[in-house]
């Protein structure tokens, strides 16, 4: 699915349209089916829908499982997952929370509801109930909450004594507070 919407341009709405991408499946020789569920779903839209479907996928699929390496001064509590080549030093990280591979999490509190893409590298900063995509480097902020940024954003700070952040970022976005 994900090489069928890397081309697609959002709609006039200004959003990818799922029905352009199950086209592209086609084109790409893909059998598509449709199905009638049953139970809740989750239009995820808009970035707070995306958070919330990411708190109710890591709350019921999050384990323990660990596949790194986390140091002796580092605290994982709860349902962690920490992907292969991951680096953990110093650390509390607090589940249900999901960290790709090849990751540095350094003097970083992860913490509940939060995914963290492959590729990731975050140092000195605090982080909860929030989803970073692949290639992301996060540096010297204190915290933040209930956001979403894209793939290979940047964020880092820049001196000042701000507390808290919300933000939404897009793909090769980068942000110096």
């Amino acid at each position: 699915m994900h090489r069928a919407i890397e081309g697609l341009k959002p709609s006039w709405r200004g959003e990818l349209e799922i029905t352009d991408a199950i086209q592209e499946l086609l084109n790409m020789g893909y059998n598509v089916a449709a199905r009638k569920v049953e139970g809740w779903w989750l239009d995820t839209g808009k970035k707070d829908d995306i958070l919330e479907a990411n708190r109710a996928v890591l709350d019921a699929y999050a384990r323990l499982e660990i596949r790194g390496e986390v140091d002796a001064r580092s605290h994982l509590s709860g349902r962690v997952e920490i992907g292969a080549g991951t680096v953990v030093k110093n650390s509390v990280v607090r589940g249900p929370a999901v960290i790709g591979r090849d990751c540095v999490v350094e003097n970083c509190f992860i913490g509940p509801f939060t995914a963290v893409g492959d590729n990731c590298r975050l140092y000195n900063m605090g982080l909860e109930h929030s989803v970073i995509l692949e290639g992301c480097e996060i540096k010297d902020v204190q915290r933040i909450e209930d956001s979403l940024l894209g793939k290979s954003a940047r964020v880092c700070h820049a001196g000042d004594n701000r507390r808290a952040l919300r933000m939404f970022l897009g793909d090769d976005a980068e942000l110096v507070i």
